[in-house]
């Protein structure tokens, strides 16, 4: 694994452009120091840090639902609000499957494209592939009552992925699932994101699973947050789980961890 300055990377293609943007709230709480980050088109970039650190907020901005306080946010060299002038997509996936417990499975995964006007009949056969993607179709026509947890969280990753994304959000989308079926889904992903070409920015408090899906780590510190390290994962995808048995992935999951320590340390420091 290599350490990289924060600023270190020129990526040629940005599909992400994160440009000295802070966050400050109406309170007075400082959540973000002044971030420079740049994510190019096909980077799986997860971002890694203590509780506190601005993951999520970092992760809102550029999805547009948080206003940075000052500086930047450019999505394929525009700014966020003016993404539905692209022919580039953007989806976001929660933490919580936040299904609509009363419709089926097919109309919770067709919901945004109801929502931006698309035809029925593009719109189900958009919605069958997407179900196909995550190995949902035989479950169509089920309720989110009927279905496991790691079920419910491939039905959001499939609503996430009907309008057809180039750059896809992903917030701690597994954090409360149990570890084996969080793996499975970690693998999938990792087949999508290959299969699709997606560019990925990914939120977990996982080093194992930030090493065995990321080609970059970005490393945060709170209080107020910033980002203070960066790591590039340089192992060859398609990545198995056999990769997690490793020395390498050890390393990898060493260094990450002495990392997330000094940003912890940074924190305390701060809170003094």
């Amino acid at each position: 694994m290599n350490r990289i300055e924060p600023q270190a990377l020129a990526p040629a293609v940005p599909a992400v452009e994160i440009l000295s943007a802070d966050k400050t709230y109406p309170n007075g709480t400082q959540a973000l120091l002044p971030v420079d980050l740049s994510i190019a088109e096909g980077e799986f970039v997860t971002l890694l840090g203590p509780s506190g650190c601005g993951k999520s907020t970092l992760l809102k901005m550029v999805a547009g639902m948080l206003e940075p306080s000052d500086g930047r946010l450019l999505v394929w060299r525009k700014p966020v609000s003016q993404l539905h002038d692209s022919t580039r997509r953007m989806s976001f996936v929660f933490q919580s499957a936040t299904l609509m417990p009363w419709a089926s499975v097919r109309t919770n995964v067709r919901l945004p494209l109801d929502l931006a006007g698309v035809p029925r009949a593009e719109a189900e056969a958009r919605v069958s592939e997407s179900l196909a993607l995550v190995g949902l179709e035989k479950f169509a026509d089920a309720l989110p009552r009927a279905l496991s947890g790691g079920m419910q969280m491939r039905v959001s990753i499939a609503r996430g992925l009907v309008t057809q994304p180039d750059l896809l959000l992903m917030d701690e989308p597994f954090g409360a699932l149990d570890e084996i079926t969080r793996h499975k889904l970690d693998a999938d992903l990792l087949e999508l994101w290959r299969k699709k070409k997606l560019t990925v920015i990914f939120v977990t408090h996982s080093i194992h699973e930030a090493v065995f899906l990321s080609s970059r780590v970005v490393m945060m510190a709170a209080r107020p947050g910033r980002v203070v390290e960066q790591f590039q994962i340089d192992e060859p995808y398609p990545r198995s789980a056999d990769f997690m048995v490793t020395p390498a992935f050890a390393r990898y999951a060493k260094q990450l961890q002495d990392s997330l320590l000094r940003a912890s340390t940074l924190e305390e420091e701060a809170a003094r």
